[in-house]
C-alpha cells in the first residue's frame, strides 16, 4: 500500500549547519545544497537535530531555512525542521517555512515538557489548522523524553497535512504497529536500521551519514526498491560501521561534523554545549573513514 507521504520516499539528508567563527557560514551552506543536488539526494532537511537546531536562535533558524530553500530553487525538495516544545512557536516556524517555499515540515515531538498523548495530538492538530504544509512527524523519545505511542501517531495521521513519520524509536514493533493501523509513510530515523525498516514497509530514510556519502545510501534504497535484496544487504553491511561510528562515537552531530572536517567539507565547528571529539575518538573516526575508503591512511 502506498502511504500518504510517498512523495517524500527515498533519501532525505538531515543537513548539518556549517559555522565559521560562531556564525552561520552561508557560502558553505549553499555549497552543501548544490552538492546534494548534484549527488541525486531526493530531499534536504535543514535545522533538525543534525543541524544543531537547539543552539540556533529563532532568527538563525529562519535564516538557514530561507537559504536552503533559495539555493534549492526547486531542484531538490526541502523538509524544514520546524518543531518546538511550544505549539505557538512550531506554528510560527512552520508558517515561515511555507512562506519561503519549503515542501514539507519535519516536526519533532514537543520535548522536555512531556505532553500527554492527548497533548501530542492537540499540538499537531493546532499546527495543521494554522498551516497548509505537509508534515512529517518526528518521534525520537531518546531526545524528547516521551514516546508518541503508535495509536496516537495513527490518530495524528488522520489529520490531512500529516503524511509521514520519521521513526527514531529503534523499535521495529512500533514501526510495524504504525504501518498496521495507519496509512502514513514511514522513514527511518536511524541510518543503521534503514534496511530492516524497509523490509517491513518503510519507504526511505532521513539520513545523517548521507551528508558525506549520499550516493551510497541512495544505492541501497534503489537496490531494495528494485527487488535486489542481495545488493541492498551488501550496501547495509558496508555502510554499517560508518553509520555506527557517526552516531555512536559521540552525540550527533559531533561525529558527522568531524568527519566532514576530515574530508574537507566543513569547518567541524559545533556550538556549545556540543564539544569536539577527543583525540581517541578522532583517531577511531579516522580509522573508520579509512576503512570505508573515504580517507587515505596518511590523511
Amino acid at each position: 500500500m502506498v502511504g500518504k507521504g510517498e512523495s517524500f520516499a527515498g533519501l532525505t539528508v538531515a543537513l548539518v549547519t556549517p559555522f565559521a567563527d560562531g556564525e552561520i557560514d552561508e557560502a558553505a551552506l549553499r555549497a552543501l545544497v548544490d552538492f546534494h543536488v548534484e549527488s541525486g539526494t531526493d530531499c534536504l532537511s535543514p535545522v533538525g537535530t543534525t543541524g544543531e537546531s537547539p543552539t540556533l536562535s529563532h532568527d538563525e533558524h529562519e535564516q538557514v531555512i530561507g537559504i536552503v530553500c533559495e539555493q534549492a530553487a526547486g531542484r531538490i525538495k526541502v523538509m524544514a525542521g520546524t518543531g518546538s516544545n511550544s505549539t505557538s512557536e512550531a506554528i510560527r516556524l512552520t508558517q515561515f517555512a511555507q512562506s519561503v517555499g519549503a515542501d514539507a515540515s519535519l516536526m519533532v515531538a514537543p520535548y522536555y515538557n512531556k505532553p500527554t498523548q492527548e497533548g501530542f495530538y492537540q499540538h499537531y492538530r493546532a499546527v495543521c489548522e494554522a498551516v497548509d504544509l505537509p508534515i512529517v512527524l518526528y518521534n525520537i523519545p531518546g531526545r524528547t523524553a516521551k514516546n508518541i505511542e503508535p495509536e496516537t501517531i495513527a490518530r495524528i495521521g488522520e489529520l490531512e497535512s500529516v503524511v509521514a513519520v520519521k521513526e527514531s524509536t529503534g523499535s521495529m514493533d512500533q514501526a510495524s504497529q504504525i504501518l498496521a493501523i495507519s496509512d502514513l509513510t514511514i522513514l527511518s530515523g536511524d541510518d543503521s536500521l534503514t534496511l530492516p525498516l524497509l523490509s517491513i514497509g518503510g519507504r526511505g530514510v532521513v539520513s545523517v551519514v548521507g551528508n558525506i556519502i549520499p550516493d551510497d545510501v541512495k544505492a541501497m534504497l534503489v537496490a531494495f526498491d528494485n527487488g535486489d535484496l542481495a545488493t541492498a544487504q551488501d550496501w547495509h553491511t558496508r555502510l554499517f560501521p560508518l553509520c555506527r561510528d557517526l552516531l555512536g562515537l559521540a552525540t550527533n552531530p559531533i561525529p558527522i561534523k568531524a568527519a566532514m572536517q576530515l574530508l574537507g567539507r566543513d569547518s567541524g565547528e559545533v556550538r556549545l554545549p556540543m564539544t569536539p571529539l577527543d583525540d581517541a575518538e578522532q583517531e577511531k573516526l579516522s580509522a573508520t573513514l579509512c576503512g570505508y575508503g573515504l580517507l587515505s591512511e596518511n590523511g
